[in-house]
């Protein structure tokens, strides 16, 4: 509306005052304009031959690789405002800034009036890489090691975390195998008073029964073959410090009745002497397995379990914290472009099929997933094909449904508009449509907004279609 009424220089210069970069685009997606603080955004000068080179250019050419790039390039549409959608969607863009260092953008797409003959959209940039440094700033304070998330059950974990670190009770840390139960010992470790300490890890499970014992205790000369000089244990070693016991499930219930006794006693006797020693050691221990279980089974004592349980800990499934999937691909995808030298960008269809696995390996998992999908990718771009089978097989049904509603439903209707991809004027049956809106939901955490978002209808369409399905 604004560009029917305002010529385009004359608004060029009322735009470049905002601190907000902002491109303008033409119907087909081709920069006519663009103001002060973008072209400081991506190190351009303001004369006529840097205008030659902007003007007339795609809108993806400016940030080759980035998600949104990759997917306008394919899908023929600014893929910040699917085709025939009025919701926006906002996404953060990292790239290399004209200075050398790291930019992170927030961009976002406005549509202009149709009738406009010259935009009609503006690309809005934010530049939050002073906030993004904040961010790091504190996070480096906190020092969470490398745990990520910004998930409800992430957040809960980091305050846990950060309470039971003013104490020097025992933890005990539970949970399903690559869930990053290393990095909440090693968290709780770095915000404690014993973070100048040492900080020793035993792997349990890693040791046969008599080299356990020596690796814990210590032993003196002699005290078996092989024993030529006397060693201090991983006990006497993280003296003043902590101690993590990796895989506690894993010790033999011969050995349990030892570090029942270092856990009251605060005391340790290596093996071949009789002299106990005291120790200051904060203890944690992780397992994978359940321990109340084992307790009853009888391969792990029921006293031993209680002292351990003093504080209980639980790290959450990456299934239960699908919201942070896109934050941890791209933490992981800059660890492998750093050792591969090589920039790799995911593309929307990839990212939703992470979002949807149910992911049993949990983070481990999906760090090697995408190491295999940038060994497999021809170029920098990450596709479904590049995954392993059991992820491209997955509710192919339900993904492909989501896909076309996200681009082309409407809202309210269920029925789909034409597309780039072709003409989908079929209303999408009941049952996949209760499983589609499961599965978004699923993918966001339950968060209703972003679901509505996801699956191109409004909030309150939503809301009557989780009624009509019983959903709620």
């Amino acid at each position: 509306m604004i560009a029917n009424t305002i010529a385009l220089p004359d608004l060029a210069l009322l735009v470049d005052g905002l601190e907000e970069g902002i491109l303008f685009l033409d119907k087909d997606r081709r920069i006519v304009t663009i103001n002060k603080s973008a072209r400081n955004m991506f190190g351009l000068s303001e004369n006529q031959q840097a205008d030659k080179r902007i003007i007339g250019q795609l809108c993806q050419n400016m940030l080759p690789g980035a998600p949104c790039a990759i997917d306008c390039s394919r899908s023929k549409c600014c893929s910040l405002m699917p085709q025939g959608s009025k919701t926006e969607r906002t996404e953060e863009v990292t790239f290399e800034g004209p200075d050398g260092k790291t930019l992170v953008l927030n961009m976002r797409a406005i549509a202009l009036s149709e009738s406009s003959t010259v935009a009609r959209c503006a690309v809005v940039l934010t530049n939050r890489t002073h906030e993004r440094q904040l961010e790091e700033q504190v996070s480096q304070r906190i020092r969470m090691g490398g745990l990520i998330g910004r998930s409800p059950p992430m957040q809960q974990l980091f305050q846990y975390i950060l309470k039971a670190a003013t104490s020097d009770a025992t933890v005990l840390i539970q949970g399903e195998s690559g869930t990053g139960k290393e990095l909440v010992a090693t968290a709780l470790h770095e915000n404690s008073n014993r973070s100048k300490g040492p900080y020793i890890r035993v792997h349990c499970a890693a040791l046969p029964e008599n080299l356990l014992e020596s690796e814990l205790f210590g032993h003196v000369r002699g005290a078996y073959t092989g024993a030529t000089t006397a060693r201090a244990g991983r006990f006497e070693a993280a003296h003043t410090g902590t101690l993590l016991l990796d895989e506690i499930g894993e010790v033999p219930l011969s050995i349990q009745v030892k570090l029942l006794r270092v856990l009251q006693e605060r005391e340790v006797e290596r093996l071949g002497e009789n002299t106990p020693r005291k120790v200051d050691v904060r203890i944690i221990a992780a397992t994978n397995k359940d321990l109340a279980q084992m307790v009853e089974e009888g391969t792990f004592r029921e006293d031993l379990y209680y002292r351990l349980r003093v504080v209980p800990m639980h790290t959450p499934t990456l299934r239960s914290r699908r919201s942070d999937i896109p934050l941890l691909v791209n933490h992981l995808l800059s660890e492998i472009q750093s050792r591969y030298g090589q920039t790799f960008a995911m593309t929307q269809e990839a990212m939703l099929l992470l979002e949807t696995y149910d992911w049993p390996g949990n983070i481990r998992e999906l760090a090697n997933v995408l190491e295999l999908s940038a060994i497999q990718a021809d170029g920098p771009n990450i596709l479904p094909a590049h995954f392993p089978m059991e992820i491209q097989n997955q509710s192919s049904l339900e993904l492909q449904r989501a896909n076309k509603l996200h681009a082309a439903a409407d809202p309210g209707t269920g029925e789909f508009r034409n597309t780039p991809s072709g003409c989908y004027r079929s209303r999408i049956k009941p049952d996949e449509e209760k499983k589609l809106i499961l599965a978004t939901l699923r993918a966001v955490d339950g968060n209703k907004t972003a679901a509505a978002r996801k699956l191109g209808m409004s909030r309150t369409t939503l809301w009557k279609k989780l009624k009509q399905f019983a959903i709620i």
